[in-house]
């Protein structure tokens, strides 16, 4: 989620437009610029609503002007309406292209209503006329990120870093699209050779992060069998033997990575490039290549640049975005209550963010503080009425908190608005079901099974059939559900006999 963090009042102030002499063709320009200078004197004191009818009233006496009309929707849009100023800027850009300010601004109002992919065309432009604007392409950034435009991102980051080496937001921005890199490299990985070594490996790796130790070692294990001389293998599995109390075993694992060959490095080869630390030169090496080998080498480099990028945050001041990132860190790990400490921490440096404020409140709900998640997640959803996911976050914690019939009415709101949010389905079909009214649930429990991995759905819905006397429809669920049963015993039973952590 990008943060719109450009500090637009001083900024606006700078921009402000006054009256051209002659401009208008009218005798009284005395009155226009007394109104211009009023108007202007309350946008620095922050009374934006009241600047809107003055200049308004300019740009009737003076048609047509771009400076005028980019007041006006400066005024708006700091006034929080910016359905009103995108027009108004529109306009101003149509008459002069080159007003950069007005497309600063109505790139900021795109990003603000959620038009994303707007905001970026405005920015852009905005961007062209000014490079260098660090808190737009701040801005820019993040929300080609949001859009999945991870290689552009990157790019801005990597300028935003050059700008300003002490920035958080951008290394930590930097890192994130490096993370999002390396994920988009596993899932081609994935699809190439999904049980290969560099496979098992990374999803290892995954594990290894989450302090999954037998999941890691498991996998790390099947890796060697299949690739005996894959570096970096052993010296993990020595590191899982550490976190898990078997120092002598961890030393006998070194040994071995030791003692691996060296790579033979005369050529330009990924692996020479990765451990000569030429993360750059691997991707570019690696660009046009779709091996598997391409793929792995490729993760592997990303994940450094962003443990590098993370490290370079590490070294700055207390930041929200370094707050952050050990929340996410501890998330990864389950380890609720830690991570609603950093998210605390990281609100006190950001408090406007609402980004940080939902993330502290799933991280108390997930950490079963229903108590602490509703208040702050009732406070987003004021200011969003609109959210699905807010109405969904509200209305199943309301669940969680056994309010069955205050939850109903929002998670209702959540799957009006996104008909395809699953989970929120899931939520409305389980307040259905403790509000007694089955019939109401089927539906809903109809629309969840695709989320449904342990069974518990299929069962929930065969006795809401059974409920409401469709027995012939219950029969083939209740038969989905034992065979679903039946599969997640075995595969317990077998992830018990794989992770067991035995000796080198």
């Amino acid at each position: 989620m990008f943060r719109v963090i450009m500090r637009t009042t001083g900024l606006a102030l700078l921009c402000l437009a006054s009256i051209p002499a002659q401009s208008s063709g009218l005798p009284q320009t005395d009155s226009l610029a007394l109104k211009s200078q009023r108007a202007k004197q309350l946008m620095a004191e922050g009374y934006f609503a009241q600047a809107i009818p003055l200049y308004r009233e300019l740009n009737q006496a003076v048609p047509n002007n771009p400076g005028l009309l980019l007041n006006l929707g400066m005024a708006m849009h700091m006034a929080g309406k910016e359905r009103e100023a995108i027009s108004e800027l529109e306009a101003a850009v149509k008459l002069d292209p080159a007003l950069a300010p007005a497309w600063l601004f109505l790139g900021t109002a795109r990003l603000q209503l959620g038009e994303t992919a707007a905001g970026v065309e405005a920015l852009n432009i905005f961007l062209h006329l000014q490079p260098d604007h660090r808190e737009a392409r701040q801005m820019l950034a993040g929300a080609l990120l949001s859009l999945d435009r991870i290689e552009e991102a990157t790019w801005q980051y990597q300028k935003l870093t050059e700008f300003d080496p002490d920035s958080p937001q951008a290394w930590y921005g930097l890192g994130r699209s490096y993370e999002a890199l390396a994920g988009r490299a596993f899932d081609k990985l994935q699809e190439a050779a999904p049980q290969s070594s560099y496979s098992l490996s990374l999803l290892a790796e995954t594990r290894l992060r989450e302090q999954q130790f037998s999941s890691a070692f498991y996998l790390y294990r099947r890796a060697l069998e299949e690739k005996p001389a894959l570096r970096g293998i052993h010296k993990a599995v020595a590191e899982i033997y550490r976190q898990t109390g078997h120092p002598d075993w961890a030393d006998a694992e070194e040994k071995k990575e030791l003692q691996l060959p060296s790579p033979n490095c005369p050529s330009p080869a990924l692996e020479c490039h990765y451990q000569a630390r030429r993360f750059n030169e691997l991707i570019a090496a690696a660009k046009e290549d779709n091996t598997a080998d391409s793929f792995y080498w490729r993760s592997r480099a990303y994940n450094e640049l962003a443990i590098n990028a993370f490290t370079r945050l590490g070294q700055l001041p207390a930041s929200a975005e370094l707050h952050e990132l050990k929340a996410r860190i501890y998330g990864s790990q389950k380890k609720y209550s830690e991570a609603a400490g950093e998210w605390r921490e990281a609100l006190k440096l950001s408090p406007a963010s609402a980004e940080i404020q939902k993330q502290l409140a799933i991280s108390l709900k997930l950490g079963q503080d229903y108590g602490a998640a509703l208040p702050l997640l009732q406070d987003l959803l004021r200011h969003q009425s609109a959210s699905a996911e807010l109405n969904y976050l509200v209305g199943d914690t309301l669940l969680d908190l056994q309010r069955v019939e205050e939850a109903i009415p929002l998670l209702k709101r959540a799957v009006t608005r996104d008909p395809k949010f699953l989970t929120a389905h899931k939520s409305l079909a389980r307040a259905e079901l403790a509000a007694g009214k089955p019939i109401e649930a089927i539906p809903h429990l109809k629309a969840a099974l695709p989320t449904d991995d342990d069974g518990s759905l299929h069962y929930q819905l065969a006795r809401a059939y059974q409920a409401t006397g469709q027995t012939e429809l219950a029969k083939p669920v209740m038969a989905d559900y034992q065979r679903i049963q039946r599969s997640a015993t075995q595969a317990k039973e077998r992830t018990m006999q794989e992770v067991e952590i035995t000796a080198p």
